[in-house]
């Protein structure tokens, strides 16, 4: 005989309470093993398809290892020692932006800069501020965040855990299957394929428009000459998994840089602005569509909410996790309307006498 909902209600409390209190004194620990596990869902897919083409799960494996053991070590040699100098770079070249913003603007609304105005000292205070805590700031993140033994950690422990849940993913979620509570099992399964089509929709088609936009933009904007061009395209790539986020602040952030680099070069201004259009054009009408799907049931308001309130609770392990539970909240969500929508709570005694 099942379960009172009653109880399972308060089993299935539990558990969620469970789970919450691992992540939030646990954070830290999980996070090499997440960001692991989170690198071998995304790629399941392609040795699933290696593996329909004849090669084993161990051979699948094997060949993404190496090929991503490849990718690493040119990115290792070519790309992020250039990242790093430009957002140095960048931080450092900040307070002299400021300052010629502040007298472009001076000149042409000088009524805004009278001495002891607000707005001058605002801008002299965010100068300063930049110039005395942006080193400060780079220097804590690199003996916190990323300390020696986390680089250690990130390198050596993700690798791992990627390649032995790769290796037994399919295992996994069929033991898993197992597992289920019998009676909700053709539920869950249910909910379960709506939430992976979610996260593969979203995660594994926005990580790939990510990335080939990052690229473009990167390799656009130091083709075109602007200053810091690898490391604008880098932040607007990151991004752009939040709907026209990405194209908001790389823009803004590649303009007001070409501004002051080509002011007077109205052409160069240009061919930096154009490489934004033609990016958003690619990405609404070709890349997303194709990639990601007309629907993917994550509104980008819900997934900034996710994305800040896990965040606030769990620091960055609760933002990696943010999407994953917002997708499955959604899912879930939904499904209960449906419920609702069929219940006689929603349809009342007067219709349901009538059938």
């Amino acid at each position: 005989m099942a379960l009172p909902v009653k109880e399972q209600l308060r089993y299935w409390g539990i558990a969620l309470a469970v789970f919450a209190i691992v992540l939030w004194f646990l954070g830290d620990v999980l996070l090499p093993f997440v960001l692991g596990s989170a690198i071998a869902y995304f790629i399941d897919p392609v040795a699933d398809r290696l593996e329909r083409a004849g090669l084993s799960r161990v051979a699948a494996t094997a060949l993404i290892t190496i090929m991503a053991v490849l990718v690493a070590v040119i990115m290792g040699l070519l790309v992020i020692p250039t990242l790093i100098k430009q957002t140095v770079g960048l931080i450092d070249v900040m307070p002299q932006v400021l300052r010629d913003l502040q007298n472009f603007a001076s000149t042409h609304f000088p009524s805004l800069f009278i001495e002891g105005s607000t707005a001058r000292e605002t801008l002299n205070s965010i100068g300063e501020a930049i110039k005395e805590r942006g080193p400060a700031l780079i220097e804590s993140f690199l003996g916190s965040a990323v300390s020696l033994l986390n680089i250690v950690v990130l390198l050596v422990v993700v690798p791992v855990v990627s390649v032995y849940m790769l290796l037994d993913w399919d295992r996994m979620v069929a033991r898993l299957d197992e597992l289920l509570p019998r009676d909700h099992a053709p539920v869950i399964r249910s909910l379960a394929s709506d939430i992976d089509d979610t996260l593969a929709s979203f995660i594994r088609g926005m990580g790939t428009v990510s990335l080939i936009l990052g690229t473009y933009y990167a390799i656009a904007l130091m083709v075109v000459g602007l200053q810091f061009g690898l490391v604008v395209g880098f932040i607007a790539g990151l991004v752009t998994f939040i709907p026209y986020l990405g194209a908001l602040i790389g823009g803004s952030l590649a303009i007001g840089l070409a501004l002051f680099q080509f002011w007077g070069e109205w052409a160069s201004i240009g061919m930096v602005a154009a490489i934004f259009v033609i990016g958003q054009v690619v990405e609404g009408n070709f890349l997303t569509p194709k990639l990601v799907g007309g629907s993917i049931g994550l509104h980008p308001v819900w997934l900034l909410l996710a994305l800040s309130v896990f965040g606030a609770l769990f620091g960055f392990v609760g933002m990696l996790v943010a999407v994953p539970v917002a997708a499955a909240l959604g899912v879930v969500a939904r499904f209960a309307v449906g419920q609702y929508l069929g219940s006689i709570l929603y349809r009342g005694q007067s219709d349901r006498d009538t059938e």
